[in-house]
């Protein structure tokens, strides 16, 4: 008996330092696996945010690439970060695994476009909201604007042609916003545009200001703006509910909702996503719109090919010149493959934020509960594997289509941009008014660019428009 105890304690101990030698064995193996990606988190706080502020961040992200390969850490604006520069890893953010990352935005920023909007959220709302967007901005629905978007297109134009010289970037940024107010609320009256537009001016030149709420800074006076474009929506929802008005275009979408439990949207979440849209719908857009004159001012030879194409098409079967139909921007293949282009080269979202929501790891390495994650688009657009002379402005390359996860100029995933077919469109319908009945020259220089935060040629382009005859 006293022998078959000894052999079961003896038994017990070799199990128990086996199971020990295999968790220490396991335990170094994960330190081993999951250890932090490589990179430098520079000086204590403020990291990095220095070094990628005081030159072209797209440098300083091609500089770390290179240094570190695909997947590297570093600390912005006080923040740890791993960003990520292969296709495969910006899938596994955005498109596999996106429960494991959610949105991330300063809270200041969250304050002035509105806690509700639907880029904040993951879940249930957030795929709510974006059907209630995508089915706003749909191919059906934005066939239907055509003709008034095609109206402001001519009246803006018609207004750069003055002999003036002109800042591109702000004027294009005029346009896309009428465009997204068409597209949010439909014809809407003109006192009701020139107080969205007034507010919203004011919103946006404090959305990248210091977060202070002293009055006089213009993080307060986007503060205030912010609550008089309450108002102002408010308004309108009000009169478009008194008249059972509730058209297809996203308020009446907004308006129109009913959850499972037959419950509707608060004026706070109709506000804010509204907000919401009107600032991504602008500046991406105009920034667009504006490398295309510069790219295509620097290729005389492609900007006749593009004016050909546009001119075959404004002309009909008796050579009357008609107005523009969905069909008829179906037939623009250069034009729409110069828009695509210049999403790849100048990457207007050169990365997106996300925050691990979970310890996770990938490809070895350890992405920490709470870190930044960003999958930088621009890397992947400027990636030789990829992309053939990357910094070579090249249209006809899009006659095939690029690899799956390298194209990803709208973001990826289920926090794509819903609405952009209907930036397609319009940049569509500018362009083909633009190329058929007007010149343009550039003034001053052009070989610099400006970060406001989206790359924009330096003083946004000036240019001087002239109507051909």
């Amino acid at each position: 008996m006293k022998l078959f105890t000894t052999i079961f304690y003896l038994i017990m101990f070799l199990a128990s330092l086996l199971s020990y030698c295999l968790f220490k064995k396991d335990k170094r193996r994960h330190k081993q696996t999951a250890r932090l990606p490589p990179g430098s988190m520079g000086w204590p706080c403020i990291g990095e945010t220095l070094q990628m502020y005081s030159q072209d961040p797209n440098i300083f992200f091609a500089s770390k690439q290179k240094r570190y390969g695909d997947i590297f850490k570093t600390r912005i604006l006080g923040y740890p970060c791993v960003m990520l520069a292969s296709p495969e890893a910006a899938r596994f953010v955005l498109v596999t695994h996106p429960h494991l990352f959610k949105p991330t935005y300063p809270k200041s920023k969250e304050n002035l476009i509105g806690p509700s909007a639907l880029f904040f959220h993951q879940g249930n709302y957030h795929a709510r909201m974006r059907k209630l967007v995508q089915t706003s901005f749909s191919p059906e629905a934005s066939r239907k604007l055509i003709t008034d978007i095609e109206n402001i297109a001519i009246s803006s134009l018609e207004s750069w042609s003055n002999g003036q010289v002109i800042n591109t970037f702000l004027q294009m940024k005029k346009f896309a916003f009428e465009v997204g107010v068409l597209s949010i609320f439909g014809h809407l009256e003109k006192k009701y545009t020139q107080e969205l537009k007034e507010n919203y001016s004011i919103l946006e030149k404090g959305y990248n200001c210091f977060p202070t709420s002293l009055p006089g800074t213009a993080y307060h006076k986007a503060l205030m703006a912010r609550r008089r474009l309450n108002r102002i929506i408010g308004e309108i929802v009000q009169e478009r509910k008194e008249k059972k008005w509730l058209a297809s275009n996203l308020l009446g979408q907004l308006l129109n909702f009913r959850d499972e439990m037959g419950n509707t949207l608060s004026d706070e979440q109709i506000s804010d996503n509204i907000i919401g849209v009107l600032f991504a719908a602008q500046d991406t857009t105009a920034s667009v719109l504006t490398w295309i004159l510069k790219y295509l001012h620097d290729d005389p030879k492609l900007l006749d090919f593009v004016k050909a194409e546009q001119k075959a098409i404004c002309e009909s079967e008796n050579g009357e010149e008609r107005g523009l139909t969905w069909s008829k921007t179906r037939q623009m293949p250069l034009t729409y493959r110069i828009i695509l282009e210049t999403l790849r080269k100048a990457s207007i979202i050169s990365f997106t934020f996300r925050e691990a929501t979970v310890d996770v790891e990938y490809e070895g390495y350890l992405i920490p509960k709470g870190w930044k994650v960003m999958p930088l688009f621009r890397n992947i657009h400027h990636n030789p594997e990829f992309f053939t002379d990357p910094g070579i402005f090249d249209p006809f390359r899009f006659e095939n289509p690029p690899k799956p996860n390298t194209y990803m100029p709208f973001g990826n995933g289920i926090h794509a941009c819903p609405g952009n077919e209907l930036a397609k469109v319009e940049m569509l319908v500018l362009l083909h008014h633009m190329l058929t009945k007007y010149r343009w020259e550039l003034v001053g220089s052009t070989n610099f660019i400006q970060y406001s935060p989206f790359p924009i040629p330096e003083h946004g382009l000036q240019a001087r428009f002239k109507k051909e005859i």
